[in-house]
């Protein structure tokens, strides 16, 4: 059929384009057959009958079952893997069947997860609830296993023969007593128990049979099943141990089957089958137990180095889940004999917007002045819809080529040669040496030598370009580099301090950015005087021209950077993206052509560092009213292998070490110690999250210690200096804490949290509430300047440029409001473009929370110069309109740009005398919040957060609350949830979203109240506001310590009282171990030194 233009229908922009109707009937109507695709190096099949498929898999028993691709697809994309031949059996109508049986029901094997779990909801929805146990087992885990894409797409049976050792489902599966119908030569069923499980990711199925269905049966009056799970996060994270558990109960609730099973405590899936026969012919009751947790701790044993560590804790676990489990089932018992209430209901979540705060602006305020009002971020809804353009969106330049990375796989050792065979044969003949010249020659010379030594796991060693990002990470794997180790790596920094312990320590781990954009540069070559274009993400984008001019040996005016938006930063993105687009400049000197360095996810964590894990230690001096006399504290932070900004970052350290406390006596000091890991270097609070901590955990000690609260009596009071001799004022600190306190009445709270840990045993409750005086801007006072380009056209329209970088934060916008207020113009005349070198040079970072303070400053300053420029035009016309005044100032030849620049504060810190006044004033806040911890598994529920922080007089009130949000919960990953793993050798573990995790909607309190402190004035910033970016991702430590007055209180009930350790985060596993259960204390523990541990404590 041939359709000719004017036969089409306009495109009517309002609808959204469909499919075509007539390929839909095709695919209907023709007869199936099967499809053959062939690529480069993989050919891809879809049969379409069973029979075909099981002959397909005779013939290629190597080739992989494809439909949601969950499994295969991650490890083709990010470990190399390659399967010559892919069968999609999506089309094969047995794999999708359900089928209702007597007893129970088939499933077919290539249903989704989400089909499942609907399949099994309308069983429980039909049927008896004696009937249904095993239903709703399994439903329980689907609901939490992945996140919901995953279980869209994601097959039963790929889940099945996955066999994954930590599985949700073959644990549930197997002790429910299900079947599996497998084709191959014939159809035969094979029932899913312990011998199924061979090892690991190996099952009995042999290479060529299928899976074509699941029998879950329907359960009997007196049978019992449960499921139960414990994960790093609630929902969208592999399970650390999860468990499937069945027992038939005759007369007298005597056991007359049990069965046990456990994933994440071995290899496979892991029958107890000894404990469930020392429980066969008992009756169900405590005496039963003791006897079995003997015996399974005697079954299931893991050693102290197991892949995956935490194995106190997951031997904790079955202990503590099997009790779970004897719980549950007692509650069931007593509910058949007298009928309780339903279940309570599920919590929710609300946040509580405070209406006064994001009303329509001040009585009397312009309608055209933006600044005050609640304004939508600018870039919010090209965000939302995927058109805002981030670098690797750019349109690819003619002859581009692809950059990709080649890092080092030791942690200490020289280099002795490449072979670069295999390499070359998959790509271009360039490999740039990290410290290779670029010469000024666009030749391809032989690769130069290699750099002498490494010094981290995950070092840059050399680059490899291609004509297509494929093929350029191919020839970077294909990259072999010989070592010779050098003796002695350290990886933490006790082995750089030989210190004794102090009387308390708190041990902080590191934070990986995770920036959604992950670090992206093009550099083109303009092919004129050596002249390029840099498209970066980029905080910096100055450092980022320097870095690379200096690198080709050229002059500054030659580099342009270009910044439209960032996909996020938080610290991460000032030197390590200076680096990576020097090498990228360098390959594209080389060649002449554009290149473009996009690194995979796990190549960012590994390559780009983090926040600094530290080290903090104290000794303190109290009286018996909880007033502290003296402290001295010690922070020993984790640099990694190079300098980076860890000078900087133990310096700020050291100004924040007193938080909010006035302690008379009070000395500190702090290191950056060189270890053999990836350099790490700026997060937002650039050092402050660590150190506040520490101080924090010093009071919590001897609160502890006194058993009554401190915090309000060590607080600053009335006009006071701080440590290093600056001058503040802490009644908005106060106003902030007072607040807090009556918005969540605090004392009838605790009190009810107090009751509420008598009436439970294994459920505990905790608060806290805590303060922040976080200074804002640079301690080096030439970083606080800023400059910004302003203009005005004939028809009123406005475009403004600065020095700041938007990185999500909302500046673009809020200079948006600068401008409107400033020349009396609608929001919608101003645009403001690019963070470019060509219009503002020499700017500096976006960051220390001073880039609206500065460049607000700089714009307001061009736009006044242009409002005076205007003033004759203004009274020739008074009652003239804006378009009307800009078009007569044309025609008058006055001028409608201008530039700003702002000055900024002549902050300073001498280091020699040990005072100055390194801020231009202090942002307060103060932070209650309660959490609910379970004792048994460790997990814990954020109940309530309620957050007061001055900002002064807000800019914008909707921006700076996201910004609260998105602090607070930044600094609850810190502090209760991100863990980075690192090997015994130095290489992180964790290197993507399924091993380290953020903070999801899961995390976030079930009610979360922000609130901004009314009638709040700074002098020091523009229009009275202030910097908001970072103070408060402190705040998200009150978890932290909520958690370990859970922790706390839960010891009371084993007889533990006063101060004990808990190191940040806090995660389950700690939380658990910290409350010191009987099923924790059961669990031996191996002595340190004794083995190999699986993980380092960095």
């Amino acid at each position: 059929m041939v359709v000719f233009p004017c036969d089409l229908l306009p495109l009517d922009p309002t609808q959204d384009l469909i499919f075509p109707p007539e390929l839909m009937r095709v695919a209907l109507t023709e007869p199936q057959q099967t499809r053959w695709f062939r690529g480069e190096r993989v050919a891809w099949v879809s049969p379409v009958s069973l029979e075909e498929l099981v002959l397909l898999k005779s013939t290629h028993p190597q080739a992989p079952l494809v439909l949601g691709n969950t499994a295969l697809g991650p490890e083709m994309k990010f470990r190399g893997a390659v399967h010559p031949l892919l069968i999609s059996p999506s089309r094969v109508a047995p794999l999708f069947e359900v089928t209702h049986a007597p007893q129970g029901v088939w499933v077919g094997a290539g249903l989704s997860l989400t089909q499942v779990q609907m399949v099994l909801e309308a069983r429980v929805e039909a049927l008896p609830q004696e009937k249904t146990e095993l239903y709703r087992a399994l439903l329980h885990q689907l609901r939490a296993l992945a996140g919901q894409q995953i279980r869209n797409v994601a097959s039963l049976g790929g889940n099945i023969v996955s066999a994954l050792p930590n599985s949700d489902l073959n644990p549930v599966l197997a002790a429910g007593g299900c079947r599996l119908r497998v084709a191959s030569d014939g159809d035969r069923e094979v029932p899913l128990d312990q011998d199924f499980f061979r090892g690991f990711r190996t099952t009995l199925l042999g290479a060529a049979d299928v899976l074509v269905a699941v029998f879950v049966p329907e359960t009997r009056p007196g049978e019992f099943v449960r499921a139960f799970r414990q994960a790093p996060r609630k929902e969208n994270a592999l399970a650390t141990v999860t468990t499937g558990m069945r027992v038939v109960l005759g007369p007298g609730a005597v056991v007359r089957d049990v069965q046990l099973y456990y994933g994440g405590v071995g290899p496979c899936t892991l029958r107890a089958a000894r404990t469930g026969q020392a429980l066969l012919g008992r009756p169900w009751g405590e005496a039963m137990l003791q006897e079995a947790y003997s015996v399974l701790l005697e079954e299931v044993v893991l050693p102290p180095g197991a892949v995956g560590g935490k194995v106190g804790f997951r031997r904790s676990l079955t202990l503590s889940l099997l009790f779970k489990f004897y719980l549950e089932v007692q509650q069931a018992l007593a509910l058949m004999v007298r009928p309780g209430p339903g279940p309570a209901g599920s919590w929710t979540s609300w946040t509580c917007w405070v209406q006064d705060q994001l009303g329509p602006g001040p009585a009397g305020q312009s309608e055209q002045d933006a600044v005050g009002r609640p304004v939508m971020h600018r870039s919010a809804p090209a965000q939302a819809t995927g058109e805002a353009v981030y670098v690797d969106d750019t349109p690819p330049p003619q002859g581009e080529l692809f950059l990709a990375l080649v890092t080092s796989t030791r942690p200490h050792a020289s280099i002795l040669r490449y072979c670069l065979s295999v390499c070359l044969s998959v790509c271009l003949s360039v490999c740039l040496s990290q410290q290779g010249s670029a010469g000024g020659s666009q030749t391809l010379p032989p690769p130069p030598p290699p750099p002498p030594q490494v010094s981290c796991v995950g070092q840059l060693v050399c680059g490899v370009l291609a004509d297509s990002r494929d093929r350029a990470r191919r020839g970077a794997a294909a990259v072999r580099v010989r070592y010779q180790d050098l003796p002695d790596p350290v990886f933490t920094v006790e082995l750089v301090v030989h210190r004794p312990l102090s009387s308390g320590e708190l041990r902080l781990g590191g934070q990986e950015h995770f920036y959604m954009e992950p670090q992206s540069v093009l550099v083109v070559p303009v092919g004129e005087e050596t002249e390029f274009h840099v498209y970066v993400s980029s905080q910096a984008p100055t450092i980022t021209q320097e870095a690379v001019a200096e690198t080709l040996g050229v002059p500054s005016n030659r580099v342009t950077c270009h910044v439209k938006r960032l996909g996020g930063a938080f610290g991460g993105k000032v030197t390590k993206t200076s680096i990576l687009a020097a090498i990228t400049a360098v390959a594209a000197w080389k060649t002449g052509r554009a290149v473009r360095c996009v690194l995979e996810r796990g190549e960012d964590m590994l390559i780009t560092g983090a926040r600094h894990p530290v080290l903090g230690r104290y000794q303190v001096g109290f009286m018996e009213d909880g007033r502290i006399t003296a402290a001295d504290l010690q922070y020993y932070a984790n640099a990694g292998n190079t300098v980076d900004e860890s000078p900087l970052v133990v310096e700020k350290m050291v100004l924040h070490m007193d938080n909010a406390y006035n302690i008379p006596n009070l000395r500190g000091r702090a290191v950056a110690c060189r270890t053999n890991l990836p350099s790490n270097t700026a997060f937002r609070g650039f050092g402050v999250p660590q150190a506040a901590a520490v101080v924090e955990s010093m009071i919590t000690d001897v609160a502890l210690c006194l058993a009554r609260p401190i915090r309000e009596v060590n607080m600053y009071r009335g006009l006071s200096v701080t440590h290093y001799g600056m001058r503040f004022d802490p009644e908005n600190l106060w106003r902030c804490w007072e607040e807090v306190k009556g918005r969540v009445g605090l004392g009838p709270r605790l009190e009810a949290l107090r009751s509420f840990n008598q009436d439970h045993r294994w459920r505990k409750r905790g608060a806290a509430l805590i303060p922040i005086k976080y200074g804002v801007a640079f301690s080096e006072a030439f970083l606080n300047q800023a400059a910004a380009l302003v203009h005005v056209y004939k028809d009123g329209s406005v475009l403004v440029s600065h020095g700041g970088a938007e990185m999500g934060q909302g500046i673009h916008t809020k200079m948006q409001q600068v401008v409107s207020r400033e020349l009396g113009v609608p929001s919608s005349q101003v645009y403001v473009s690019e963070t470019s070198t060509a219009s503002v040079p020499n700017s500096c970072p976006s960051a220390a929370s001073y880039g609206t303070d500065a460049n607000g400053m700089a714009v307001r300053d061009a736009c006044q110069k242009l409002y005076k420029r205007l003033e004759p035009i203004r009274t020739k016309n008074p009652k003239g309109s804006w378009d009307s005044w800009t078009r007569a100032a044309f025609l008058e030849k006055i001028s409608l740009s201008a530039t700003g620049f702002f000055r900024g504060p002549d902050c300073y810190m001498d280091w020699e005398k040990m005072e100055g006044q390194p801020y231009s004033y202090f942002t307060y806040g103060a932070c209650y919040s309660e959490v609910e911890l379970d004792c048994l598994t460790g997990d814990y529920r954020t109940l309530r957060t309620d957050i007061v922080v001055d900002v002064g007089q807000s800019i914008n009130p909707s921006i700076d609350i996201g910004q609260v949000e998105g602090a607070f919960l930044q600094g609850l990953g810190l502090y209760t949830l991100e863990q980075l793993s690192f090997s015994p050798g130095g290489l992180l573990y964790s290197r993507g979203p399924s091993q380290y995790k953020i903070p999801a909607v899961c995390d976030v309190p079930l009610s979360f109240n922000v609130h901004l402190l009314p009638d709040s004035n700074n002098p020091h910033a523009i229009y009275s506001s202030k910097g908001i970016g970072e103070p408060v991702l402190f705040l998200g430590s009150s978890v932290f310590y909520a958690i370990k007055d859970a922790v706390s209180a839960a010891r009371a009930e084993s007889g533990l009282g006063g101060a004990f350790p808990l190191d940040s985060p806090a995660t389950p596993e700690r939380a658990c171990l910290a409350c010191a259960t009987p099923f924790s204390q059961r669990v031996p523990v191996s002595e340190p030194g004794s083995f190999t541990p699986w993980a380092l404590n960095i």
